[in-house]
């Protein structure tokens, strides 16, 4: 377990805790292979070196971000940016689906844009799987 990132969690309000710890929980029983940090000030998880998921706490609510999240072609996600990211908002994790996040977690897996050779490339993804 990552300490960083559960001190993270730790530091939040309740709610968004007890959000946070399902998210870490499902993330790392899906991903065992991921490495996961605190990247940018927020919990990521990255496989070889490429980012596919995390979260931070935001003003309204928790953020489940991922980062080629729009190629999962998920209606509950929503495109985040320029790139391939696409996100889902919790208030409560009341609303968390397990057996959704699971199946986002799995394509996260299958289904990833290069973000790791990004700046090498000019800004310009490619498909890796």
């Amino acid at each position: 377990m990552n300490a960083d990132i559960i001190a993270y969690n730790h530091a939040l309000m309740p709610e968004d805790q007890a959000i946070c710890e399902i998210l870490f929980t499902e993330i790392n029983k899906e991903l065992k292979e991921a490495e996961s940090k605190i990247w940018h000030r927020h919990p990521v998880w990255f496989l070889e070196g490429n980012p596919v998921v995390g979260y931070v706490k935001m003003k309204e609510g928790v953020r489940l971000l991922f980062w080629s999240g729009q190629s999962f072609e998920e209606e509950e996600l929503i495109n985040e940016g320029s790139f391939k990211a696409a996100e889902k908002r919790y208030h409560s994790s009341k609303e968390i689906k397990k057996i959704i996040l699971r199946s986002w977690l799995k394509k996260a897996r299958t289904i990833q844009w290069d973000y790791k050779n990004i700046v090498k490339r000019k800004g310009k993804l490619e498909r890796l799987k």
